[in-house]
């Protein structure tokens, strides 16, 4: 026979309330003289959530394929907190024969219309339970910030100890500092190494960002404010570490959207495509005295080593050429086209896509020695060129290359008008064909000009 146990929140993380449950049911399987062949336990699992339970569903394969003639429960509600799954598991049980369910409260046959009857209704009553439960929660929560009182559950908030009220003397004074700093002008990110410095860490031990240190100085419960639902609700019972009018300086300094910097417009080529070579790390936009510059950079959101940088203006040139370069390479159309296919599909489209490309060729070619007029060739150029284009992407999303198809073999018109195109164009254009670079040290300190040797691209297949 199997016995069950469940409960759907262990906070301790102890499994006290199932192995209250086993000990029980143990008992009352030694009582019967039944033999115990499994122990079925899902710690910390709701049974009314609709989350998949997986002890419970190994008890129902055992039950079917006829491993367990009888269970034992502590209560019916640790079982079952939903109708319909009561109803799934009479089905198992009666396909299986199985009619022993026995509770702590009294045998339960399933079998029998009365004991059916029971069981359903008290499967209802634990549903209705469950269900009025989260308002009762909710009601109770905001019974308790009514009054002031700290929220208890989670991690504990930072300059607080763990009853939410009492003072961590070196957290709290780090918040002082901090709040100091930058209503004196100081910037975020400056104060945010300085944290990381401190020694002081944050509650969970990961390490200071600007974000956290922001979330931290302008949470309202540091000037004593209890918050609810992301609300403010009036004074809480502990005592403040910022004065209220700390507080709002520093939310109208680090939260109002007006005071935003970041909103310029993008100005670099190859923002988010540059790895650096020293440490693997993403390089990002740094200008210096007017100059703009891609850095690997390190700093309290930075994770990069510090160590390479390059002037942007040279290098853009230069990724830029080598793309346009690509795109009437060979290899190109190779890729687009493919030399070996083994989908007969994607090898039908790549020959036609081959013969419409020799088709106008070859109308350019008896253009040229006169063989036909200006008319008759666009002409034919206008019943060709439609198919072609439409085989081209059909064969390139095929492939897996449809961001590509759009530019390929347009590498000489691009050029001719790329200082033209707006800068998000291209962007499209440089990334339908590099999947990003890597920026290598310098070789030479000091070394006038750019080394193109400092760049290895990394093609899209």
């Amino acid at each position: 026979m199997a016995l069950y146990a469940r409960i759907s929140q262990d906070r301790s993380g102890d499994e006290a309330g199932v192995t209250r449950q086993l000990k029980d049911c143990r008992a009352e399987a030694e009582r019967r003289g039944w033999t115990v062949a499994e122990e079925y336990v899902d710690d910390d699992v709701s049974a009314y959530s609709g989350k998949r339970r997986p002890a419970y569903e190994r008890m129902l394969r055992d039950i079917t394929e006829g491993r367990r003639d009888a269970v034992v429960v502590w209560h019916m509600d640790r079982l079952h907190r939903r109708p319909i799954e009561l109803e799934q598991f009479v089905a198992v049980c009666d396909k299986a024969g199985v009619r022993d369910l026995v509770t702590l409260s009294g045998e339960v046959d399933l079998t029998n219309g009365d004991g059916l009857l029971l069981a359903r209704f008290m499967s209802a009553v634990a549903a209705h339970e469950s269900s009025t439960k989260p308002r009762r929660l909710k009601r109770k929560a905001l019974e308790i910030a009514e009054t002031g009182r700290p929220t208890m559950g989670g991690r504990r908030p930072f300059g607080f100890a763990e009853d939410r009220i009492t003072h961590e003397s070196s957290e709290a004074a780090a918040v002082r500092e901090v709040a100091a700093r930058l209503l004196a002008g100081e910037s975020l990110t400056s104060v945010t190494t300085w944290m990381q410095e401190s020694g002081v860490p944050t509650v969970s031990g990961a390490p200071w960002r600007t974000h956290s240190v922001r979330q931290v100085v302008t949470n309202p419960r540091m000037w004593g404010m209890r918050v609810h639902q992301d609300q403010v609700i009036g004074e809480g019972t502990w005592e403040p570490i910022l004065t209220p009018e700390q507080g709002e300086r520093l939310q109208r300094l680090l939260l109002d959207p007006a005071r935003r910097t970041n909103r310029t417009a993008r100005r670099y080529l190859l923002s988010g495509m540059l790895t650096c070579g020293k440490c693997g790390a993403r390089m990002v936009s740094a200008p210096r005295e007017g100059v703009r510059r891609y850095a690997c950079r390190t700093g309290p959101d930075q994770r990069g080593c510090g160590g390479i940088y390059v002037v942007a203006d040279p290098l853009e040139r230069l990724v830029a050429e080598a793309v346009l370069q690509r795109l009437d390479s060979p290899q190109m159309h190779d890729a687009l086209t493919g030399n070996e296919h083994d989908d007969a599909e994607v090898a039908a489209l790549a020959a036609k896509v081959q013969d419409d490309e020799r088709r106008l060729l070859d109308l350019a070619d008896m253009f040229a020695s006169g063989e036909i007029e200006r008319v008759g060739m666009k002409r034919a150029r206008e019943q060709i060129t439609p198919r072609l284009e439409a085989n081209r992407r059909a064969l390139a999303a095929a492939n897996g290359r449809d961001q590509v198809v759009e530019y390929a073999g347009r590498g000489a018109e691009l050029r001719e008008a790329w200082d033209g195109l707006d800068l998000s164009r291209q962007v499209a254009v440089v990334k339908a064909v590099l999947a990003g670079a890597t920026v290598l040290p310098a070789t030479q300190r000091g070394r006038r000009g750019f080394d193109p040797g400092r760049v290895v691209p990394d093609w899209r297949a």
